[in-house]
């Protein structure tokens, strides 16, 4: 069976090449305007406040994991912001941890925070179908893999840096399937964990090339036509076919890559009837004719 999940994320290629640890004591704020650069935070110890623009604020606590796949503005705190709305002085020690407020007081938060990369040129395509905002918390696993990336940051054992990269992409993959239910923001999680819906997108990804219609894949997921439109619309965050065209594009994008397929072999590997009508639906979509990107990328690889 096509895991979608699996799909999008060997796409996106996440990784974690930056982290530091982060201490917060007494009153504190920090403000970050990171529009585009996926920001995440794992809470050690403590807790804290963080808001996203746009989004009622909450409140972290240990063993909590926090992705924002494309990163809005964001202010974390104290759990009793200062006073005003201008960042708290902080300090950076030798090791390159980072101290908030009070930097010789007991700290009150620690936590590893960063920024992961997703590698693939079809990011700007795929991060859409991720939620705007993944928190997680209870989890079991994911609390062991927090426990795993703190341990591993306070030793300073050889290899510290890439064990720590490792972990972190898998703290990346297991926070994104962690992530389900009414809870999440829309995105692919969302659908997938309504199991309609997870029928009907699973349909997708298993047979891209075929000519789907939002009444066909209303009869996958036994819902009348508006229903499933409609559901689908407020889970996924886009329309059925909208997400349908999203996904051959980053299938085209990949195929496109290799220099052995011609721009006709993957019309027909992506759905489309003739080279010329993929043409015309991938420049609309990504920008450029296929045969450009596809030179493009050769260019950028050599």
């Amino acid at each position: 069976m096509i895991d979608p999940l699996a799909e999008v994320v060997s796409l996106l290629q996440p990784g974690a090449p930056f982290s530091k640890l982060v201490r917060g004591a007494g009153r504190w704020r920090v403000r970050r305007a990171e529009a585009g650069r996926p920001f995440y935070c794992a809470v050690l110890e403590g807790a804290l406040r963080l808001a996203v623009d746009g989004r009622a604020p909450m409140i972290l606590e240990k063993g909590d994991f926090v992705l924002i796949p494309s990163a809005f503005d964001f202010t974390a705190s104290s759990l009793e912001p200062p006073p005003g709305r201008r960042d708290t002085a902080h300090v950076v020690l030798p090791d390159g941890e980072v101290r908030h407020g009070d930097p010789s007081g007991p700290p009150d938060v620690r936590m590893l925070v960063g920024y992961c990369v997703f590698a693939s040129p079809d990011a700007s395509l795929l991060v859409p179908l991720l939620p705007q905002l993944v928190h997680v918390r209870g989890e079991r696993r994911l609390s062991t893999l927090v426990e795993l990336v703190s341990e591993e940051s306070r030793e300073r054992r050889p290899a510290r840096e890439v064990i720590l990269a490792r972990l972190l992409e898998v703290l990346l993959i297991e926070a994104l399937r962690s992530t389900a239910g009414t809870a999440a923001s829309p995105g692919l999680l969302r659908g997938l964990a309504d199991e309609r819906l997870a029928v009907a997108i699973r349909r997708m990804h298993e047979s891209p090339t075929k000519a789907w219609t939002v009444a066909q894949l209303a009869k996958e997921a036994a819902l009348s036509r508006s229903t499933f439109f409609e559901r689908f619309s407020r889970a996924v965050g886009v329309a059925p076919m909208e997400y349908l065209l999203g996904w051959r594009m980053a299938l085209a994008k990949n195929l496109l890559r290799r220099k052995e397929v011609t721009v006709a072999e993957v019309a027909e590997q992506v759905g489309y009837s003739s080279a010329s009508t993929f043409s015309v639906a991938f420049t609309r979509h990504v920008g450029l004719p296929p045969t450009h990107y596809a030179r493009e990328q050769v260019a950028s690889a050599r």
